[in-house]
């Protein structure tokens, strides 16, 4: 069956309603669209736990600042619609602007203190648009399950809060991080780099890396990602974080640690940059 896409609620439940009927296990696997690799691992791992595959497109606007570049962030629908086909989707949901928010609308999710450190402190509102984003697409699309990144970890523990506090009946799973050979975890964002920046671009996860090894080898935390830090901001990065958290709660970790995340958000050039490791580390790193 080739690949349909819906612009509308009504239209997307017609489309889902007889797959439902019949008992099908449906998943969803929300993007903005710009495609990349680690979009299309993310269908790939749904494809494996579901029987149908519902992809959304939609940039979302009320997860971006007013001097972010929501106006020229890459979009290609037709490309991302090409891709979505081969990796097996079998439903897209392209709403516009009007459709998710229409006249009057005025709700917002919010998540407090889950939300207030990290990106949420660097990008003020940011999540509550993505919890607002996120909550409609489950009700309109009522997944069994969504898949989400895990390279934007925090955003990841924040559906899954939201999931839980509000009793939507879905099942969040998170996807690996899927990386270029250099180590530069795929992004849309990453079309915004100069060649010059390209090439300094992957020091960001080894930094993250070596200060996850770090931690396993019983280096404190604050120590470990002072240290990290410092590399990044010699490099030419500006920071806005390096940070050994809880990988459960995000809360802020002291000392040696045996189980934590380390997360780090910088600026090079126009472009920010997310990443994020394990610890203990990744066995596939």
């Amino acid at each position: 069956m080739s690949l349909t896409t819906a612009r509308t609620v009504t239209d997307l439940r017609d489309r889902l309603a007889p797959w439902r009927k019949a008992g099908e296990r449906i998943a969803l696997v929300p993007t903005m669209g710009a495609l990349h690799q680690g979009h299309l691992s993310l269908v790939t791992l749904a494809k494996s736990k579901a029987d149908r595959v519902v992809a959304s497109i939609f940039v979302n606007p009320l997860q971006f600042g007013p001097r972010e570049d929501f106006h020229r962030y890459p979009r290609d629908e037709v490309g991302d619609l090409a891709k979505l086909e081969g990796a097996g989707a079998d439903l897209v949901f392209a709403p516009d602007k009007a459709e998710m928010y229409p006249q009057g609308f005025s709700t917002r999710v919010n998540l407090g203190d889950l939300t207030e450190d990290l990106c949420g402190a660097a990008r003020p509102n940011h999540f509550d648009g993505v919890a607002t984003v996120v909550t409609k697409l489950l009700l309109q699309c009522a997944p069994d399950l969504a898949v989400f990144g895990e390279k934007d970890y925090q955003q990841l523990l924040v559906i899954k809060r939201l999931v839980s506090d509000l009793d939507i009946p879905v099942e969040i799973i998170g996807g690996p991080i899927v990386r270029e050979e250099d180590g530069l975890a795929l992004s849309s964002r990453n079309a915004y780099l100069s060649p010059a920046e390209r090439a300094t671009a992957p020091l960001l996860y080894q930094t993250v890396f070596e200060v996850a090894a770090d931690l396993s080898k019983g280096r404190g935390a604050d120590d470990a990602a002072h240290a990290g830090r410092f590399k990044l901001e010699a490099a030419g990065f500006r920071v806005d974080y390096v940070a050994v958290r809880d990988p459960e709660t995000l809360k802020p970790l002291s000392g040696p640690v045996k189980q934590a995340r380390v997360l780090a958000a910088v600026h090079l050039g126009r472009t920010r940059l997310i990443d994020n490791v394990a610890v203990p580390l990744p066995t596939n790193r």
